[in-house]
């Protein structure tokens, strides 16, 4: 699985007083307010450069669409803000699990009704389960891998049979694709999405949606807490980061969330700190990489890979280059979860010059003779850019010429395509869960069910990322974690797994991200979800 094309590194969310289709509407305003148009008091804009590409559950992998579907759905269970445990959401209990780990099942929620008026039940989630699986959208895979069946076995009792054990799985139905939907709106079948309407049961219903504007108002037969506004405007201000932060500055949006550049999130920071408008800072699961190829010279030689661990310099990096935006990340597991060690910090610690010289000589290089290595990165990353300037130019200044780094970038597209054809040596890469597991950090990138030491990995997530890096111990320990049940044994598990990837060193993890959203003066209840999208329903004017 590859999320990275579907990055952004802050979002931005407008929410305006007054219809957006033109400034023409203000002439009609009933309000009290010449900035309220008419039918649009007690609405949020949200403001975003973010354009999604459908709003259809079982196609959707972008962040751009996910973000719009966490808040006009419901899944079998959620997120709390600040929180990476699940608790149950149209369940109305976690799972009861068969002592094989193979069968789930869950209790649901009664007296939901879908935006089409069509009563939900266990044979309305089954459809919606079996239609993510079987209609073979982007994130199919997430269930189509892992689940055996789908049944209804009562009117509001599910059970769901896996192919082999998973001790993450309730995690992963809260990934807002898993969603119920109505099966009266819906169809199963190959590529059989509705990319421009959506008929769930959350807490607002579609009410508009164009090409650079959505809206959204709130499901007045809602089961839970109803909304604290009328509805929402989503203003898209495509791929232009300059527009959503001038529109976020002049008052034409009430949120700004993704994507502003580091330099305008900076800025507004310290406007928020002379109070012209709220900033709220979340730390985020976002992380980013610096992967290694391992079937590449001289990064076929783990002396060099951990040179160029020992190298790296998180805080300067977080400093000159994310202006503190972001945590500097010791493992491939964030610290937002107990698991996480600084098994990086530990072994290389940051800009250790010395242990990068020392690694590099054993390596056989010296000025004379310096280790030469390209790094890669999509263009239209500011960050990415940035940093792999940065390491050229650190270790130009640092290490005397025994290392010589050359940035190099490519169109997205082309950049993702070409990751796993063992094309790039080195690339820098972000990545973004679908669930709020250990596990979604570490398999993705590390699991390699065929291949070997000497041709690395021919097929699996360490091919996919372009690290190409083997272990069998590391595919013994991702297995054992996933059937491991009992948190204290897999948290063990886990610290196995980041002292090995310290030592055989495929990928350095560099930062985790905070997510930044800004607000009007008078606006609350301003909250993000651990899988960074922004939550609709508890801001209010």
């Amino acid at each position: 699985m590859n999320r990275w094309q579907h990055i952004s590194l802050v979002s931005g969310i407008a929410l305006r007083c007054f219809g957006l289709v033109g400034l023409m509407f203000i002439t009609s305003c009933q309000s009290s307010n010449p900035n309220v148009a008419s039918g649009d008091e007690g609405r949020i804009t949200v403001g975003t450069t973010q354009k999604p590409r459908t709003l259809d559950p079982a196609d959707a992998y972008e962040l751009r669409s996910i973000a719009l579907i966490r808040n006009l759905s419901d899944r079998l269970y959620t997120y709390d803000p600040g929180s990476t445990q699940v608790k149950p959401q149209l369940a109305t209990a976690l799972p009861t699990v068969s002592a094989d780990g193979l069968t789930y099942t869950i209790a649901l929620r009664q007296g939901v009704v879908f935006h089409d008026g069509t009563p939900f039940n266990a044979a309305a989630m089954a459809f919606s389960l079996q239609r993510f699986i079987q209609n073979k959208g982007k994130p199919a895979f997430l269930l189509a891998e892992r689940v055996a069946s789908v049944t209804a076995t009562g009117t509001n009792e599910l059970t769901i049979k896996l192919k082999k054990p998973f001790a993450a799985f309730p995690a992963m139905l809260a990934f807002p694709g898993t969603c119920a939907v109505s099966p009266k709106a819906y169809k199963i079948g190959a590529n059989q999405f509705e990319a421009n309407t959506f008929v769930g049961t959350g807490p607002y219903q579609l009410q508009e949606y164009g090409t650079d504007r959505v809206k959204l108002k709130a499901f007045d037969r809602y089961w839970g807490a109803k909304p604290l506004n009328r509805g929402v405007n989503v203003q898209i201000f495509s791929n232009n980061s300059a527009n959503l932060y001038n529109s976020f500055r002049t008052g034409a949006v009430d949120v700004a969330f993704q994507a502003l550049e580091p330099d305008q999130v900076k800025s507004l920071e310290e406007g928020a700190k002379t109070g012209k408008w709220q900033s709220i800072a979340i730390d985020g699961s976002v992380t980013s990489y610096l992967i290694l190829n391992v079937l590449q010279k001289p990064l076929d030689n783990p002396l060099v890979r951990q040179a160029l661990a020992a190298l790296v310099d998180r805080p300067t990096i977080n400093e000159r280059i994310l202006y503190g935006q972001g945590n500097p990340l010791y493992s491939i597991v964030p610290s937002t979860f107990s698991v996480s060690q600084p098994v990086f910090k530990n072994a290389y610690g940051d800009g250790n010059i010395a242990k990068a010289k020392q690694l590099l000589t054993q390596a056989g290089f010296s000025p004379q003779n310096p280790a030469k290595i390209q790094i890669w990165y999509p263009s239209g990353s500011t960050p990415r850019r940035l940093t792999a300037g940065f390491l050229r130019a650190y270790a130009k200044q640092k290490l005397g010429g025994m290392l010589e780094l050359e940035p190099n970038t490519i169109e997205s597209a082309s950049f993702f395509k070409y990751a796993s054809k063992n094309i790039y040596p080195a690339t820098l890469q972000d990545w973004y869960p679908d669930f709020l597991d250990p596990d979604n950090f570490v398999q993705p990138f590390l699991e390699c069910p065929k291949g070997s030491v000497s041709q690395g990995c021919q097929e699996g997530g360490s091919q996919s990322q372009g690290s190409f890096y083997y272990s069998d111990r590391m595919n013994q320990l991702i297995t054992a974690q996933g059937k491991e049940a009992d948190p204290t044994k897999r948290q063990l598990i886990y610290a196995d797994i980041q002292n090995t990837i310290a030592q055989d060193v495929p990928l350095i993890p560099l930062w985790q991200t905070k997510d930044f959203v800004f607000a009007k003066k008078g606006m609350s209840g301003i909250e993000i979800d651990p899988l960074q999208n922004l939550l609709y329903s508890t801001m209010k004017k």
